[in-house]
């Protein structure tokens, strides 16, 4: 059992459309960066080691988005994990403190991103995804009109209808339900609000996905700054102090690749991550009160409900009805508005997860604050594939 390990400051940019803003990476991180050095109240070289992540760039980008916050010769590890590279960045920062490599280390993400759904960039070699491509193509076929990611995750959520009986309703509630809860975040790319009969007539992204369902590519920055608790008491911040409780990745099984669409985007990765976290921690999915998961598309967030264990398998449909994964409900799920209204700048989004659940376990998180939230939730996902979990409070 390594060391207690607690995140004592968070930053993170508003996340815009690409080409709305004239900045760059460095820009981005420099205003992530510094704005959670000044909520951990710490000195910039107080840092001692950092993992940066993005998707997108030249090698060696992390380093120059970190030198914007200063020049101190400290290990910098450049991070990139597909989607969960913001976690992955925050999970290897944990370990670091953890392992007593480190006193204080520092998580930063960032993406810059062009417009459009996302592409392959490197066509003279394997694909990365090949094997998951595989899956899909002999179970489902491929669409050569849509997006790669929307048919993956789109045709997990017609297996989902399938096999239990769910409905387009379903994956529009859930669109709804983010898009509401965005309208309090100013950190969100979109802060509109939408009615369901809005969410279910917009354009058909790969059926029953529509526009409104899928998170939108995004530029924008997310940090956060790990320390032990030696760290934190010196320092004077257990006030401040969020602990995580616990923290796993992991990566695909054979049953990724066994035929099932649902299997193959991810949900026995998160299922087996959730599990090893809720036995390390003691903490059941019963306990928890808020969670910030991986909402690339609503077809995801419904069978992640699952894969968590927030409701049973094959109930999600029931969950969603009974409104359970929002305000007044048994756990509030994406208050920030998740992926598909705040956005998805790849190497950012695992850092605004944590951000967000800083806030909440502080009680700062203005309009949208879930009342009373005591434990956190966070799930990032990307495929090819690694799964993020962790669990947090605040500093007892």
């Amino acid at each position: 059992m390594g060391r207690k390990v607690f995140v004592i400051g968070v930053g993170m940019t508003k996340f815009e459309k690409p080409g709305s803003k004239d900045w760059c990476y460095p820009d981005m991180a420099r205003e992530a960066g510094n704005a959670a050095i000044v909520d951990a109240k710490i000195k910039f070289e107080e840092i001692e080691q950092a993992a940066v992540g993005y998707c997108y760039g030249d090698s060696t980008a992390g380093e120059r988005a970190f030198y914007e916050l200063g020049h101190s010769g400290i290990p910098i590890y450049n991070v990139n994990n597909n989607c969960s590279t913001g976690s992955t960045a925050l999970h290897m920062a944990k370990q670091f403190v953890e392992g007593g490599l480190a006193e204080c280390a520092m998580a930063l993400g960032f993406e810059k991103m062009e417009k459009g759904s996302l592409g392959i960039k490197y066509t003279d070699r394997t694909l990365a995804l090949d094997k998951h491509f595989g899956v899909m193509n002999e179970q489902c076929g491929f669409d050569a009109a849509a997006p790669a990611a929307a048919q993956m995750f789109g045709n997990a959520g017609r297996e989902h209808m399938e096999r239990y009986g769910t409905n387009k309703d379903h994956f529009a509630k859930i669109g709804y339900k983010n898009h509401k809860h965005s309208v309090n975040n100013p950190y969100s790319q979109f802060q509109d609000e939408y009615t369901l009969e809005q969410i279910q007539d917009a354009p058909t992204v790969f059926d029953p996905l529509t526009k409104l369902q899928c998170c939108p590519t995004s530029d924008g920055s997310g940090a956060a700054i790990v320390a032990s608790e030696a760290f934190v008491d010196s320092h004077g911040l257990r006030g401040q102090a969020v602990e995580i409780l616990g923290m796993n990745m992991t990566t695909d099984f054979k049953s990724s690749f066994s035929g099932s669409m649902i299997q193959m985007v991810g949900s026995d990765m998160t299922k087996a991550g959730a599990n090893k976290l809720y036995e390390s921690t003691g903490f059941g999915p019963e306990n928890v009160d808020v969670v910030e998961l991986h909402d690339c598309f609503s077809a995801n967030e419904l069978i992640t409900y699952e894969a968590l264990g927030l409701c049973p398998e094959g109930k999600a449909g029931e969950f969603i009805d009974s409104e359970a994964q929002t305000y007044g409900g048994q756990v509030v799920v994406n208050p920030s508005g998740g992926l598909i209204s705040k956005g998805h700048p790849l190497g950012a989004t695992g850092l605004a997860q944590c951000a967000e659940l800083t806030w909440q376990l502080r009680g700062t998180a203005d309009k949208r604050q879930v009342a009373d939230a005591k434990i956190a939730l966070q799930h990032n996902l990307g495929l090819g594939g690694a799964a993020v979990l962790a669990m947090y409070r605040m500093a007892s």
